[in-house]
């Protein structure tokens, strides 16, 4: 690794200052100081020269914000000081009583002054403070010596999972504090979806056949919980803060008002009070008015929260087992409203699940006409009522031409939230979940199998065909993906580019491989210029030979995922192996002793091989495996010189043999963690595979060997208390070398 020239060290730390600066001034001040196309520029100089010069990496970076790599798992942090919850009111009756109490805890008398009885006034108390409450995430950032170091949710409120490589992806949020700031400075607030990029996600969803999120504060929750920062940072969430955590510095600030001034000042994006006053009844007031100016604001809202403002009074009124007595939220109303449902709708998602949707007479709702809501799963609208005493309250049982009751999730999403039976009409119908596939007419899944004798326990239903046409897109991009059939050049942009044409058909797996008969029609494309189209056909040349266990896996075929795909291809020589398998073949771990001997198999399970198929999960398989559109699929990749071979085979050996020379490693499970020099995880996986060994993805006690490269998450600290092998990269070498075994 080259040391980094004294001008290039200098031009990093410039185009980061800069940088953060930009930020700053484009979301805290709405003063941008340069375009953005400069930033973007300055941006790709800054990444180029962190790429060139890695021994100089920042985890506070700008470059940061667009997504490092994947985690290996969450860490669980303890709070410096408890995230508690706060108590709620649902009227000003019940925030009137919270305010006696607090007037009473700081020895006030809370009795109105004479003659003032008529109208309910407010007796002299502590300053207040009313802010919006954000609908979002509570997060808790932990700022050392003006750097984010922890990122961390409330948890239970004790301890909460530290999600800082998804919170860095934050665009407004500063990475470091400018000038002198406490040396320990927690922040708190909610991480949130802003309502134009929820919208902007949820149409990407619906485009590509996925179903879209419920609402803004589940999609965030969501996000935050991604291991890949990457997703985080294409959702573009936002943060508001709204209090405080530890801080090193008593003197920082003396009340909460106080407090977000001073955060504000650093760049931190703050919940501006709508109220700061000793009055009860301008807070009241406060309330009343953002009911109606909070339907126009970007980021959703279910209520205002009041606190007593001075640090000194909040700490004199203190806390009960669960909850400030200082606070208090105040919760709007959910509106809601009824319907008739003339009809459902059975949407197919890109994972082949499908969902029920109602079609109802239009409705105006939260300010807007509503006409479809979801209706969540089938076991939900077929489940009989669940309190039949109550027929006007919500239930289910949810039939055609009901009067159903709609609300707004978030005020955003729309859906059913129960039914009035009072008003049910004679012959309304009930809804009847697809038996078959309506997309396709593929077989279904239901989940969970004991649905299938008692429907009101259904929570999912799948099409199980993974050429079913409302998913094909999607499989298209995953079967061409790097990890599955790596066809270079076959990327989501030229998929979608090649449908559109529609000359050139490309619906199923089998089209991929017969592009190359369609090479001058290819060149016929935007930017499809002879070397690419060559590329491109010559990386599906290539694809032709991955073997059985890459195509299994590429095929997206519910419950075969990469380590069962490898699993089923080391146990069978072929694809006609693989079909000559009967359904308990497939799970060899759960087969009955009866099973066993009728496919001399060991009579201990745990001498058996693993394929990661169960009773629940080898069935839908196996009969994915039989179905008629697998065999066409398997017929024409066959017909079109695919390998349906396993490059991964392992002939059966006895049991306690000892480990062959080809596959020394077998019978041991290894983990890989962290980042390595001289292997990718997937390189270093392979070969692991090779020698015999299996890879798993989590640390238990039947772990052999943790593998352990630099920045290592939680998999080390639990393998260590599991007392598993551990072996740092030099170790590896030094085990791989005993084996004759050298890395390119």
């Amino acid at each position: 690794m080259s040391k980094a020239a004294p001008s290039a060290i200098k031009r990093l730390a410039e185009l980061r200052d800069l940088l953060h600066r930009a930020n700053r001034a484009y979301y805290a001040d709405a003063k941008p100081i340069m375009a953005d196309a400069e930033y973007d520029r300055l941006l790709a100089e800054l990444a180029d020269l962190e790429a060139a010069h890695p021994e100089h990496f920042d985890p506070s970076s700008p470059t940061q914000r667009v997504g490092g790599e994947p985690i290996d798992g969450f860490v669980t942090r303890r709070h410096a000081r408890p995230m508690l919850s706060i108590d709620n009111t649902y009227d000003i009756a019940g925030l009137r009583e919270w305010h006696g109490r607090v007037l009473r805890g700081l020895g006030i008398d809370p009795t109105p002054p004479a003659g003032l009885f008529s109208s309910p006034a407010s007796p002299p108390g502590p300053a207040l403070v009313a802010d919006a409450k954000v609908d979002g995430v509570a997060m808790s950032l932990r700022y050392e010596n003006g750097r984010l170091v922890h990122a961390v949710t409330r948890g239970d409120g004790t301890s909460g999972d530290d999600v800082t490589h998804n919170v860095r992806t934050i665009p407004a949020l500063p990475l470091v504090l400018p000038g002198p700031v406490p040396d320990v400075l927690e922040i708190r607030g909610e991480v949130y979806f802003p309502l134009p990029q929820f919208e902007r996600v949820n149409a990407e969803r619906e485009a590509a056949g996925e179903e879209p999120f419920m609402n803004p504060r589940n999609a965030a929750a969501g996000t935050l919980k991604q291991l890949d920062p990457k997703i985080a940072a294409s959702r573009k969430l936002a943060f508001a803060a709204h209090g405080r955590g530890e801080v090193s510095d008593p003197a920082f600030a003396p009340s909460h008002s106080a407090f977000l001034t001073r955060i504000a000042a650093l760049g931190v994006p703050i919940n501006r009070p709508l109220a700061l006053s000793s009055d009860l009844t301008a807070v009241i007031a406060a309330i009343e008015a953002f009911d109606t100016t909070r339907r126009t604001l970007p980021y959703a809202t279910d209520g205002v929260v009041v606190r007593v403002d001075a640090f000194a009074e909040q700490d004199r009124l203190g806390l009960t087992s669960k909850s400030p007595r200082w606070v208090v939220a105040f919760k709007y109303p959910a509106e809601r409203t009824t319907t008739r449902l003339i009809g459902v709708d059975h949407q197919v998602g890109k994972s082949g699940k499908i969902t029920p949707r109602a079609v109802m007479e239009p409705v105006l709702i939260a300010g807007s006409v509503v006409q479809h809501a979801t209706l969540h799963n089938y076991g939900r609208v077929l489940a009989a009522p669940t309190n039949p005493d109550n027929p006007t309250g919500d239930t289910t049982d949810i039939r055609i031409n009901d009067f159903v009751y709609i609300e707004k999730a978030g005020e955003i999403i729309p859906y059913v939230s129960g039914v009035d039976l009072t008003r049910r009409p004679a012959g309304a119908k009930p809804v009847k979940p697809p038996a078959r596939c309506p997309a396709c007419d593929g077989p279904v899944e239901i989940e969970p199998p004991e649905a299938v004798d008692n429907p009101a326990l259904e929570t999912q239903r799948f099409c199980v065909n993974p050429e079913c046409a409302a998913q094909v897109r999607e499989r298209l991009i995953w079967f061409a993906g790097r990890k599955q059939m790596d066809i270079e050049g076959l990327g989501e942009k030229t998929i979608d580019q090649i449908r559109a044409h529609g000359h050139i058909p490309l619906s199923s797996f089998a089209d991929i491989f017969r592009l190359p008969d369609h090479r001058e029609t290819l060149l016929t494309l935007e930017r499809m210029g002879e070397k690419k189209v060559d590329n491109l056909l010559q990386g599906i040349a290539d694809a032709k030979s991955r073997g059985l266990a890459r195509l299994l896996a590429a095929m997206g075929i519910r419950h075969v995922g990469d380590s069962t795909a490898k699993a089923l291809a080391r146990l069978y020589p072929n694809l006609d192996a693989l079909l000559a398998a009967d359904e308990p073949q497939l799970r060899p771990k759960a087969c009955s002793k009866d099973e066993a001997a009728r496919y001399n198999l060991p009579a201990d399970p745990k001498d058996r091989p693993e394929t990661g198929l169960g009773k629940d999960t080898a069935p839908a398989v196996h009969a994915y495996l039989h179905s008629a559109p697998a065999k066409r699929t398997f017929a024409d990749l066959r017909a079109l010189g695919v390998d349906l071979t396993s490059h991964d085979y392992r002939p059966p050996r006895p049991t306690n043999a000892a480990p062959s020379a080809d596959a020394p490693l077998a019978g041991k499970t290894f983990v890989i963690t962290g980042t390595l020099e001289k292997f990718s995880r997937d390189d270093l996986t392979a070969l692991l595979e090779k020698l015999g060994a299996k890879v798993s993805g989590s640390v238990s006690a039947k772990t052999s060997v943790l593998v352990c490269g630099t920045e290592a998450g939680s998999k080390l600290d639990k393998a260590r208390s599991l007392n598993v092998t551990v072996w740092e990269e030099p170790q590896l070498l030094t085990e791989l070398a005993a084996l004759g075994i050298a890395p390119n």
